[in-house]
């Protein structure tokens, strides 16, 4: 359908815009891909930049999601269909519009195909489905944060709050707005993330993971060779 491949097409291009890379080399005169992990997201510019430039980075990569998965999924040039099986098609497109931005991030065409992980991004696509269940899941995600300093270990236990929260609204309350597709979608994406974050994970569990040394801009930034 003319109407869905638009959709990816330009969600993908969204998706790509390098905001940690940009912010880095105009705001800070460096490349992010060459300090800390070598990552080109807003983990790394936490970690390298200090908190000034990991909020922007974070709200280019949550605006790329939510532009792509609750404006551009309604473009309309043909008809769709009224539903795939027991999911809403509505629903479905928001979520092929935000799968094609959160590949466009992690492998950037204005970035030599070298991007982030993608959790932010995900976390504004799922934002424009079913923002109830943001707001909590970014509540979770603010605590670990400020409690233990580890973006990976708030990443992470955002990615896995979120499923939890859309099955207990879901099939506890019985938010009827709340399609069944999401729920099979957040729990890939926490398993795709999860995936992408193995060597963090690792960190963690044998205490080499790398803290955020300060909430101040500035701080951080040592080179290439950081294990972060």
């Amino acid at each position: 359908m003319l109407s869905v491949a638009i959709i990816i097409v330009i969600s993908y291009f969204i998706g790509s815009i390098p905001g940690s890379v940009w912010i880095s080399k105009h705001l800070y005169g460096i490349d992010i891909r060459l300090h800390g992990s070598g990552n080109a997201g807003a983990t790394n510019a936490f970690r390298v930049l200090g908190w000034k430039a990991g909020l922007l980075a974070t709200v280019v990569d949550l605006g790329k999601g939510l532009f792509a998965a609750g404006i551009v999924a309604t473009i309309r040039i043909d008809a769709l269909p009224p539903g795939l099986g027991f999911w809403e098609a509505s629903s479905v497109l928001m979520l092929m519009a935000g799968v094609a931005a959160i590949v466009g991030h992690m492998f950037p065409i204005w970035a030599g195909f070298k991007g982030g992980k993608g959790v932010n991004t995900a976390a504004g696509v799922l934002f424009a489905i079913t923002p109830v269940t943001m707001v909590i899941t970014i509540g979770i995600f603010a605590v670990v944060l400020f409690s233990s300093r580890y973006v990976s270990l708030a990443s992470l236990s955002a990615v896995a709050a979120f499923p939890s929260t859309v099955a207990i609204r879901k099939y506890l309350f019985h938010v009827d707005s709340i399609d069944a597709s999401i729920l099979f979608f957040s729990i890939f994406m926490a398993l795709t993330i999860f995936l992408a974050h193995r060597t963090n994970i690792y960190r963690l569990l044998n205490g080499s993971e790398k803290r955020v040394r300060s909430f101040r801009p500035g701080l951080g930034i040592r080179g290439r060779q950081d294990p972060t």
